[in-house]
């Protein structure tokens, strides 16, 4: 009994390829991988941007008021510095020998450590010490407490930057090229899962069993739909762990404009998906073993690796006139648009436009890709796409 209802049947097997694939150990174990690394990345990167950090111990009143100065030009600097007290010099050294303390500063005239103080806390106490210094020689020479710190404080000299790094550029940059890199290997994957997936149903004869039930087109389209839905849940559950987890650390804070920027990943990874995963299709449909199935992908394949790396040059520079032209190509978009539209290279009628492209392109191109597929996938051996559209039916 054949399935009439266009949602009906796309529903049908949107749910069975989400299900199956879901399922699929490879899958699970590739998901479980990449959001094993990526916080493992976000806690490394954690510890390391902790790690300059130094212990500091103190002996007397004058040496504890000394280290809160230091305290403060540590994280001025930054670096951290936590203080220690102890009652004697002996212990203190002691401290210093079992590698309790990096430094020990004894009445605020004398610095004691193992061998060789780390330079960033020693001249950061020096810094400090020469200023304590030179307050109590004026205090000794009669000054005011009011000319004492007009002296003493004085400003640092202006720096002007003819190229200034802008730090929220710098963060977008970071999430852009993590966009990139998320796009590439979630367009690649669920494509070829796309490919596999029909030339697997055609080797195991199950396809013949399906269109007894349901029409090519709907079969091809339910497809494309239940693996580009689970590989848009997977991009959305990998985006939540690394969330959480930068979260979780505290000490990393989520670069501004992250959360727009993870919305347009998703918006062009959907994009993206649907052009390329009608190719796919149309790569395996027309193949009926594994091993072929790489010669037919390998335009494809190509496309992406070029578009991957435009899209990354576009992280460095997103104005090149590279990046502009393939930003409106409906295969090299979803890996560049992203990123000019994160860096603010564009205005927003360039996105829609592009946008406009991508999806008129995907409209254009279905009916096509669903005359080979239907054509195709019932074929045995390798066939030629130019004779199946020769092919009237």
């Amino acid at each position: 009994m054949r399935i009439e209802t266009d949602r009906g049947a796309y529903r049908l097997v949107a749910r069975r390829e989400f299900v199956e694939r879901a399922r699929d150990k490879s899958f699970l174990i590739s998901s479980a991988i990449t959001i094993i690394v990526l916080v493992g990345f976000i806690v490394g990167t954690s510890l390391l941007n902790n790690g300059t950090r130094f212990d500091l111990g103190v002996v007397g009143a004058d040496a504890r008021a000394t280290a809160e100065q230091v305290v403060a030009g540590g994280k001025a600097l930054g670096f951290a510095v936590t203080v220690h007290e102890y009652p004697t010099q002996k212990e203190a050294e002691a401290a210093v020998r079992t590698g309790s303390a990096d430094a020990v500063l004894v009445g605020g005239s004398q610095v004691i450590a193992k061998s060789q103080p780390p330079d960033q806390l020693l001249a950061v106490i020096q810094a400090v010490s020469i200023r304590e210094r030179a307050r109590q020689a004026l205090e000794r020479a009669g000054l005011p407490p009011d000319r004492i710190d007009a002296v003493l404080n004085v400003p640092p000299l202006p720096v002007g930057a003819l190229e200034p790094i802008d730090e929220r550029r710098r963060q977008s940059s970071v999430v852009a090229f993590i966009g990139v890199l998320a796009l590439y290997g979630q367009l690649f994957a669920y494509g070829y899962w796309v490919a596999a997936g029909v030339v697997e149903e055609k080797a195991s004869r199950v396809v013949e069993v399906l269109l007894a039930t349901i029409r090519p087109s709907q079969l091809l389209r339910g497809k494309i739909l239940g693996i580009g839905f689970l590989g848009l849940c997977q991009l959305l559950l990998i985006g939540a762990a690394g969330l959480i987890a930068s979260r979780a650390v505290g000490t990393l804070q989520f670069p501004a404009g992250a959360f727009s920027a993870i919305g347009i990943v998703l918006v062009w990874f959907v994009l993206g998906f649907f052009f390329y995963a009608t190719l796919f299709a149309v790569a395996g449909s027309i193949v009926s073993r594994q091993e072929d199935l790489q010669a037919t992908m390998t335009p494809l394949t190509i496309l992406i690796v070029a578009s991957f790396f435009i899209g990354i040059g576009a992280v460095q520079d997103p104005s090149t006139t590279l990046a502009s032209v393939a930003s409106y190509l409906p295969f090299s978009a979803p890996l560049v648009m992203p990123t000019r539209i994160v860096l603010g290279e564009l205005a927003p009628w360039q996105a829609l436009l592009s946008a406009a492209i991508s999806i008129g392109t995907t409209i254009a191109l279905i009916p096509v890709a669903t005359r080979v597929y239907s054509r195709g996938v019932l074929r045995t051996g390798r066939v030629r796409i130019r004779e199946i559209l020769r092919v009237e039916g």
